[in-house]
């Protein structure tokens, strides 16, 4: 007799598959007409179906332990960021590292070091009884902007009408090279927590910052990630030479590519999310893999599955109690932190340094690209890395005071600040869009309105329907009728390309620009010229 099976397997992907079919039903309409990020719509569905609403998804249940679903964040984090950065790269130019290191020089050196330390400051000044060291750790994980997020100016309706292709580019590159590169800021502080107060902890410190945080995480990474990239390219340029690799494996070559690396620097404790970013522009330095797949939809379905996914995710295992619930920082501190953080981390130091970025074309662009400097899936992988690490600061077997204080401030405010940032950048372009476009539209009924009160009714027998609707003839009439009468009440319209005049002083009806073969004979009374016209 048949039961029902409903198994967590089940559920999960019953409401996976449902939620994602049911998005794609309208995805055009929310993510083009309405400008609406696919991450918000998918955290807010990831909230609807957490265990503090409807309990249809249960994290906690199906990972065992608080420290398993730690490691499960952390590494589907790691995931989807080794696949965007590998598509990041491959989005770019040929050879766009070589061409622009020195606006991407200052994005990731000066900018990046203020965006960190000015952080630092706000929150050691916002959340009461944090020490400025905790303070740099806290700070360091929302340092790098967010790949994912920043595709939402720099892809899509919004991006090809607003955003110049220049300025697009260079955000996708800052985006994705300083992902990789918040180890330095995150571990120099760690090192300090831990090491400070030991008798040859200076030694420690540097020799653990400059030798395993420099050498072994970050340069490591970047020449792996540069050999894994120029020997998938050669291999790939022969395979398809030969006529060996189908266009289905084509496609998904750049997608495994990814999963490989990030496999194999995971397996060796490496920077794999700067090494995905490294294999990915080395890996089309050509240009040629980017230009056989311009036109393809493989990739970027790929991507936003991992993307709806990840969120949805995000949703079901952010700790919104803690938000209300915790000992260290109050609401109300969390969202002046959330303002602050948002105002001051990264717009007034890339306005100073606009002009160093020549990519940056003015003050509007500088507002807007400091601006949209997105926190979400890169704060939260280096939230549980930080995790991890204060792990290992113990005495006697136990976690120090002051490190299990940093783990519970670090979960709060970061993943506040995530969704803070998620939801704030999600409606930025909608909300900028009414402003732009309800004055416009308001001002166009104003002027219709005033036009309608001072010329009387429109009552010739003309209708001029603009846009794809065809236009009709002239008193609706296509035959060889003698010229028609227009009503003694009827004011002159006289088209002139998309416009309309009108005349209340004659009684006949002109339209310029029209051939002879479209309109019926007429007794023209008024004639509306230019001088550049015969």
């Amino acid at each position: 007799m048949p039961v029902l099976a409903i198994t967590n397997f089940n559920v999960v992907c019953s409401i996976l598959g449902g939620f994602i079919t049911l998005f794609g039903l309208v995805s055009y309409l929310f993510k083009e007409r309405f400008y609406l990020s696919e991450a918000l719509i998918s955290l807010l569905a990831g909230v609807t179906f957490s265990p503090n609403v409807t309990n249809l998804i249960r994290p906690l249940e199906y990972a065992g332990s608080e420290a398993n679903l730690n490691a499960i964040t952390l590494s589907f984090s790691r995931l989807v960021l080794g696949v965007q950065l590998v598509l990041a790269g491959v989005q770019l130019p040929s050879r766009y590292l070589q061409k622009e290191w020195r606006s991407l020089a200052v994005l990731l050196g000066p900018a990046m070091t203020a965006m960190w330390l000015i952080s630092s400051l706000i929150m050691w000044t916002v959340v009461p009884d944090l020490p400025f060291l905790h303070a740099l750790a806290v700070a360091a994980c929302i340092t790098p902007t967010d790949p994912i997020l920043s595709n939402t100016i720099v892809r899509g309706k919004f991006a090809d009408r607003h955003v110049p292709k220049p300025l697009q580019n260079i955000i996708i590159a800052e985006s994705g090279a300083n992902d990789g590169l918040g180890y330095p800021f995150l571990f120099l502080a760690l090192y300090l927590i831990k090491y400070n107060n030991q008798a040859d902890g200076a030694t420690t410190i540097l020799t653990l910052w400059f030798g395993e945080t420099w050498g072994y995480t970050i340069l490591l990474s970047a020449v792996y990630g540069a050999a894994v990239g120029w020997l998938a390219k050669g291999l790939l340029h022969w395979a398809e030479e030969k006529r060996f690799v189908d266009r289905e494996s084509f496609l998904v070559f750049a997608i495994a590519l990814a999963l490989f690396t990030v496999g194999t620097c995971g397996i060796v404790g490496s920077d794999d999310v700067l090494a995905c970013f490294v294999v990915g522009n080395t890996f089309t330095w050509d240009d040629w893999f980017r230009l056989e797949t311009l036109d393809d939809s493989l990739q970027p379905t790929i991507d936003m599955l991992l993307n709806l996914s990840i969120f949805i995710w995000f949703g079901a295992v952010c700790p919104w109690d803690s938000f209300a619930t915790n000992s260290v920082v109050s609401m109300y501190r969390l969202v002046l932190l959330g303002v602050l953080i948002l105002l001051l981390r990264r717009l007034p130091i890339l306005f100073v340094l606009r002009k160093y970025i020549h990519q940056i074309d003015g003050r509007r662009q500088a507002v807007f690209m400091g601006f949209f400097g997105p926190i979400g899936v890169s704060a939260i992988f280096y939230l549980y890395i930080t995790l991890e690490f204060l792990d290992t600061i113990k005495v006697d077997g136990v976690q120090r005071d002051d490190a299990r204080k940093l783990g519970e401030v670090v979960t709060v405010v970061i993943w506040f600040l995530a969704i803070c940032s998620n939801v704030v950048h999600g409606l930025s372009i909608p909300v900028g869009m009414v402003g732009l476009y309800l004055p416009r539209t308001l001002s166009q009924a104003v002027e219709a309105t005033t036009n309608n009160e001072r010329f009387g009714p429109i009552s010739a027998p003309v209708q001029v329907i603009f846009g794809r609707r065809r236009r009709k003839d002239l008193a609706g009439d296509t035959s060889d009728s003698p010229d028609p009468s227009p009503s003694p009440s009827s004011p002159l319209l006289s088209r002139i390309g998309g416009s309309i005049i009108r005349d209340r002083n004659f009684g006949s009806i002109t339209l310029i620009g029209a051939g002879p073969s479209t309109l019926p004979e007429l007794s023209y009374s008024r004639i509306i010229s230019f001088p550049d016209e015969n």
